[in-house]
């Protein structure tokens, strides 16, 4: 028999997939912000930070999205248990 999977874990585990997600997306933009530094800037520094906050920014929205679902579905689930109640 499986055992329960409560909110707090998968909530949990939703944040360190966003934390790893957000340090892999800034590091990629980094590099890429580096890269165009290099490559077409004449070594300015505006490419890499916008790079960054690309990456930030793309983490960021991932996140709010999976723990917006993961809250949605844990409320309806609340709605359910009010009901069950009364």
């Amino acid at each position: 028999m499986a055992s329960p999977v409560y909110v707090e874990e998968e909530l949990g585990r939703k944040w360190d997939k966003c934390l790893s997600d957000g340090l892999l997306k800034f590091g990629g933009g980094l590099v890429l912000g580096t890269v165009f530094s290099l490559l077409f800037f004449k070594r300015r520094r505006w490419p890499i930070l916008m790079g960054g906050g690309f990456g930030i920014g793309m983490a960021y929205s991932n996140c709010e999205k999976d723990l917006n679902d993961t809250l949605r579905s844990c409320s309806s689930c609340a709605n359910k248990d009010t009901k069950d109640t009364k």
